[in-house]
């Protein structure tokens, strides 16, 4: 029986564990500017199964973006941030397009690959202290986009193409808010069209949001006292264990 409408066959308590995770993953969103979109699915594949969550997290990170990039505007780099949206808003349309066309499995696949590659790459970006122009920027916005319209956990290329041009500390958060509230817009209006915007997705995407606004405050509160590499280093474990229990699910399906 149904709790609340888009909620049919869920329960209590795994509501509960669903509010909680979102709470958890934008207060890290808050700090390291990344969080939702590699946490969230962990919780989401689950009870949902994998092809609602991209449009799930896309829907939700328009709260937590705008509450993130409120929080941080005044760091805000706002001539890259045009940057980014100009060379990433077709390719954008397109990942978020050929992620409507794929199966259940195969959505599982690409959301547990993505998630397990982010953790390296951003690593090896950070290790070898990349450093690119606007034209870099601008290029690799463009197959960012193609990312992010058909993946959820891959904000951290922005992350890590905004800190390769120069950016640090709050603009890196600020900006890569600004930027993901525009591309989320895109991403839902490809879902809607594309019919994927159900009841059960308008409901989780609430509940996740609402949740998302509080824990951005709180985190620019603490943002200076809580030591980020050792909070960057659980999550990178937590990231690449949801992957791989993610295609291993996937797999199962698909033998």
């Amino acid at each position: 029986m149904s709790i609340l409408p888009g909620f049919a066959d869920i329960s209590i308590w795994q509501l509960l564990l669903v509010a909680c995770m979102a709470l958890f993953a934008s207060l890290v969103g808050g700090l390291a500017g990344y969080g939702t979109g590699a946490l969230m699915p962990m919780v989401l594949v689950p009870l949902v199964g994998a092809e609602p969550v991209v449009p799930i997290i896309a829907i939700s990170a328009i709260f937590s973006n705008v509450s993130r990039g409120t929080a941080y505007f005044r760091h805000v780099d706002r001539r890259r941030a045009l940057i980014v949206i100009a060379c990433a808003a077709l390719t954008t349309m397109l990942g978020a397009y050929g992620y409507t066309r794929l199966t259940n499995a195969g959505a599982a696949l690409l959301i547990g690959s993505m998630l397990i590659l982010s953790v390296p790459l951003r690593r090896m970006l950070r290790r070898r202290a990349v450093r690119i122009g606007d034209a870099g920027l601008a290029t690799g916005a463009v197959g960012y986009g193609v990312l992010v319209g058909g993946t959820s956990g891959s904000g951290v290329i922005l992350l890590s193409l905004l800190m390769a041009a120069g950016l640090e500390g709050a603009a890196v958060i600020g900006t890569d808010a600004v930027v993901s509230v525009v591309t989320s817009v895109i991403k839902i209006s490809v879902f809607g069209l594309a019919g994927v915007l159900t009841a059960q997705v308008l409901a989780f995407a609430l509940l996740i949001g609402g949740l998302a606004v509080p824990g951005a405050f709180l985190a620019k509160a603490f943002v200076e006292r809580m030591p980020v590499h050792i909070h960057t280093a659980i999550l990178d474990a937590a990231v690449i264990v949801g992957g791989v229990v993610m295609i291993f699910a996937a797999a199962r399906q698909l033998l």
